[in-house]
């Protein structure tokens, strides 16, 4: 039996939350100070769960916030007079009276307001971006624990989640949607960018994290519990961003069913429903970004099974595969999230139910990507581009998704006249590369490179080379490619629509803007 979660989550008022905000930035609990403080390989082993690089840094360390780490990340007890030094207006009694911490050890006096040293009941650590500087509470690491995980447990800042919080796009809106948010990661980046964020999720541990987090970060959120989009039906928002309980689980009895991955529902379903059904509470123009995983069957193009949710959607869409896995990966990925170790038994049943599944319904493969939608403003064929990115992109990337579905949708809502009737500039991310053997005039492969957003490479024919190396926002595409059909003898007509459907992919990629 997996076992619930022993602590309550953390609440306080409006006053005690300010102040512990003012703590922590006074000692500097922020992420850049932490990633300098304990240097990129105990960082990187606290991202893989592994604790004893970051312990061997902090020993002896007299740094602020290094009692905070012990406490609130590694989950270790710290005394409570380094957490008095550290958190001079919460102190290590406003910490118990929150909920963060409970006392350890002998107290002589049974004091409660003075322990002798405390232990979390919670791990709280800090998050940000580009422009923020935020503490995320959740619940206990599988480090801390020491054991697997409870079923109700409330993930704090996570893969999926980061990698979500990267891909999103972030125009100004007046309402957003965090759909499923968890303990409130991707509401708090919604703040930075949207009048009001609404915020639901199933699990109401994980809407009391949120909440706490929202306080104690000085935002407000409208929080609201229910099942995916139920608690807003008849709405309408601007933007909706969801990292989705979208785990493939198996509905088999004796498997764990965590709340924070398993949306109860069979095979890649709830990421299929949110995508058939997400445009109902997309406004005209309004935008939704979406983790998911999607089951693939031996010889199934993964676009073909992606493309029939969208079937009846009149949604544009924009969906890149990141990564597939095996089923044997996939699985063994999911049972040790869980807490589960290889060698026992416990590890073994899960590994056969997983792969029992599986071999069920006969999927051999699960892909993972972003899958991102929008509704268009006016009345039109949606657009759809399904396609496989696994290289590393620039970060954020974000900011290429927004200007790739305003670029998308200026080409589904104008004609090949305008795009020639257009002064295009080359992107200032952009090179150009030409390789061809010694002595030869002419290059054997002409290539565009882009140094930041998606990091596309593009390889173009000598009429394209010549369109792109004229733009530069003072003659049209027509007039450039007149140009071009005098210089080479050719037809203007014929070679522009020969040029066509590569400019549209120089400006639908971001090459040209």
């Amino acid at each position: 039996m997996t076992p619930q979660s022993s602590y309550a989550v953390p609440s306080g008022g409006a006053e005690q939350l300010a102040a512990l905000r003012e703590d922590l930035r006074a000692a500097a609990y922020t992420t850049d100070h932490l990633a300098e403080l304990l240097g990129v390989t105990a960082s990187s082993a606290l991202h893989r769960d592994q604790v004893l690089p970051a312990l061997r840094v902090l020993q002896g360390c007299s740094d602020p916030s290094a009692p905070l780490v012990r406490l609130l990340v590694l989950g270790l007890a710290e005394p409570a007079a380094h957490l008095d030094a550290a958190l001079p207006r919460t102190g290590a009694s406003g910490l118990v009276d929150l909920g963060i911490a409970v006392p350890v050890g002998p107290a002589p006096d049974r004091d409660v307001s003075a322990p002798p040293s405390l232990r979390s009941t919670c791990d709280l650590r800090p998050y940000g971006d580009e422009r923020h500087d935020w503490w995320v509470a959740s619940d206990l690491s599988e480090s801390a624990l020491g054991g697997v995980l409870p079923t109700d447990h409330v993930l704090g800042v996570g893969g999926a989640s980061t990698t979500l919080a990267s891909w999103a796009p972030r125009p100004r809106v007046s309402r957003a949607l965090d759909l499923g948010t968890g303990s409130g990661v991707q509401a708090l980046h919604l703040t930075g960018h949207t009048d009001r964020v609404v915020v639901t999720d199933l699990s109401a541990r994980a809407l009391a994290y949120a909440r706490f987090n929202a306080a104690l970060n000085g935002v407000t959120l409208d929080v609201r519990r229910g099942s995916l989009l139920e608690p807003v039906a008849g709405e309408e928002f601007d933007l909706v961003v969801s990292n989705p309980p979208f785990v493939i689980t198996p509905r088999r009895p004796g498997v764990p069913r965590f709340e924070y991955r398993d949306g109860g529902a069979a095979g890649d379903s709830i990421v299929s429903g949110l995508v058939a059904n997400v445009g109902r509470v997309l406004a005209p123009g309004g935008m939704a970004q979406l983790l998911g995983n999607w089951e693939l069957r031996a010889g199934e193009r993964w676009s073909d099974r992606v493309a029939g949710w969208l079937d009846g959607t009149d949604l544009d869409a924009w969906v890149i595969q990141r990564e597939t896995q095996d089923v044997a990966e996939y699985a063994e990925t999911w049972v040790r999230d869980g807490g589960h170790r290889q060698g026992t038994s416990e590890f073994d049943d899960l590994y056969a139910a997983w792969l029992d599944d599986f071999a069920d319904r006969g999927v051999d493969r699960v892909g993972f990507g972003i899958i991102t939608l929008a509704r268009p403003a006016q009345h039109r064929p949606p657009f759809r581009c399904l396609e496989e990115l696994t290289h590393a992109v620039g970060q954020p990337a974000g900011p290429a998704i927004l200007a790739g579905v305003r670029a998308r949708t200026w080409l589904a809502e104008h004609g090949d006249g305008d795009l020639l009737a257009t002064p295009w500039s080359v992107a200032d991310d952009v090179t150009e590369e030409r390789v061809g053997r010694p002595g030869e005039p002419d290059p054997m492969v002409i290539q565009l490179r882009q140094g930041a957003g998606l990091r596309r490479t593009l390889r173009l024919d000598t009429v394209a080379a010549g369109l792109v190396g004229a733009s530069d926002g003072e003659l049209s595409a027509g007039q450039i490619l007149a140009g071009i059909a005098i210089l080479t003898e050719q037809p203007v007509e014929a070679l522009s629509a020969h040029a066509m459907p590569m400019l549209r992919t120089l400006v639908a990629e971001g090459f040209l803007r």
